[in-house]
């Protein structure tokens, strides 16, 4: 099984394109799937989209009440290793709502956990139209030295990541509370870099992003991702994986 975990907040404009997306992908690579959407409190038509979808893509709703967006991915990473009866052979995929990332990557995602890979991590091209915040995410790496480095991966903040769920499981029993002391672009990288560190093997593959953004809650200002991504760099200790990153 493969869950698909997107969490959402005002996504009413992108998840339908999204979710279409999706179905599409699967009916050409065919695997049992289901999507794990998270609406985090929309106050836009997010809750109406995603059950117009409920018929049209396997689906579960989780309705939370102002978590924020690090909240909402853990709930449902959680979920999904709570519901696998195959933890080792059932994958989660994050994929951000807001469409600035292919969806076509899943595939490639899929191929590299069939081959071994406990995680998987999309690096993208970084389209984002404006300077400042390309730049801030191609800093990312430095930023976040030294609490939390993953040698080899050139980009943490895609969103768009593949986990084993054993490796998931693993992660939140050797948590004390929550798993992501961080928030936003910051929780993606933090998810990556603490599944990696229990990892057998490390894998990247090459996403296409968009570089279109939703403008909600959850978007950071430049100033404020650098600063983020800086502080998470000092505060978090994560072990650094002990496998090199494999490539596609």
């Amino acid at each position: 099984m493969i869950y698909i975990c997107v969490a959402t907040n005002n996504d009413a404009r992108t998840i339908g394109l999204l979710l279409w997306k999706l179905r599409k992908v699967f009916h050409h690579f065919p695997r049992e799937y289901h999507v794990l959407a998270g609406d985090d409190a929309s106050t836009d038509e997010t809750r109406d989209v995603l059950e117009n979808y409920q018929g049209a893509v396997p689906m579960s709703i989780e309705h939370l009440e102002t978590g924020g967006y690090a909240r909402t991915l853990e709930h449902l990473v959680q979920i999904a290793v709570e519901r696998s009866d195959r933890p080792k052979r059932d994958l989660a995929i994050t994929l951000p709502a807001d469409y600035r990332t292919s969806p076509g990557i899943i595939p490639a995602l899929v191929r590299s956990f069939e081959s071994g890979a406990d995680v998987i991590v999309g690096e993208t091209n970084r389209g984002e139209p404006a300077f400042g915040r390309r730049l801030v995410r191609s800093m990312a790496g430095l930023l976040l030295k030294p609490g939390l480095h993953v040698p080899g991966v050139r980009d943490l903040t895609s969103g768009v990541n593949g986990f084993r769920l054993v490796t998931l499981r693993n992660c939140l029993a050797n948590g004390e509370g929550r798993l992501l002391m961080t928030e936003g672009t910051c929780a993606d990288a933090e998810l990556v870099a603490r599944a990696a560190a229990g990892a057998r093997q490390v894998a990247a593959v090459e996403a296409r992003e968009y570089g279109t953004r939703r403008e909600a809650p959850y978007d950071e200002n430049v100033l404020g991702l650098a600063m983020n991504l800086f502080r998470a760099g000092r505060q978090l200790h994560i072990p650094r994986p002990k496998v090199e990153v494999t490539r596609a």
